[in-house]
């Protein structure tokens, strides 16, 4: 006897979503990732750790990445960028600091954006740019979301544009 609520792939779901032909079951389902399930392999940068749960490793995902990073008390990471990854962070704990250069007048000016929990920041491709974490006490953790699959993790030696273009990566 077959659920009420199963779809077969080629019909169409209750919403009217044509379910593809050519999905695995793998790819039907949801997957759950507990905090001990989350995957400290990924790439780092200095001062901050990087813990990965949705992705093309964990569940098959193709088009997104999802995991935290933790910053501890008194800590600044440093710079770097994502390439050509747009990343959506939500602050959950600590007061991170979000550190970028501003590229809107003639010269660049490094700015900081400010966040407290329940604050999100959005980063762009490209832009080189540092967390800090200037809590003495409290570790900062944020769940971030990207556009890519792998999380695409481009190291600087400072913060600057110089090399930094979608066509030439620094």
């Amino acid at each position: 006897m077959s659920s009420p609520f199963h779809v077969p792939a080629g019909s169409r779901t209750p919403s009217g979503v044509v379910l593809p032909t050519d999905i695995d079951p793998f790819h039907r389902r949801l997957h759950r990732i507990a905090p001990a399930g989350l995957i400290g392999n990924t790439t780092q940068t200095t001062g901050m750790r990087r813990v990965e749960a949705i992705s093309g490793k964990t569940v098959g995902a193709r088009n997104l990445w999802m995991g935290q990073t933790h910053v501890p008390a008194s800590t600044n990471s440093a710079n770097h960028h994502h390439g050509a990854s747009e990343t959506a962070i939500y602050v959950v704990s600590g007061t991170p600091a979000f550190v970028f250069l501003d590229l809107e007048g003639d010269e660049p000016v490094e700015t900081r954006i400010e966040t407290g929990p329940g604050d999100y920041v959005f980063v762009p491709p490209w832009v080189p740019h540092r967390e800090e974490n200037p809590d003495p006490d409290v570790e900062a953790v944020v769940v971030i979301a990207r556009t890519t699959q792998e999380a695409i993790v481009v190291n600087l030696d400072e913060l600057s544009w110089d090399g930094v273009t979608p066509d030439r990566p620094a």
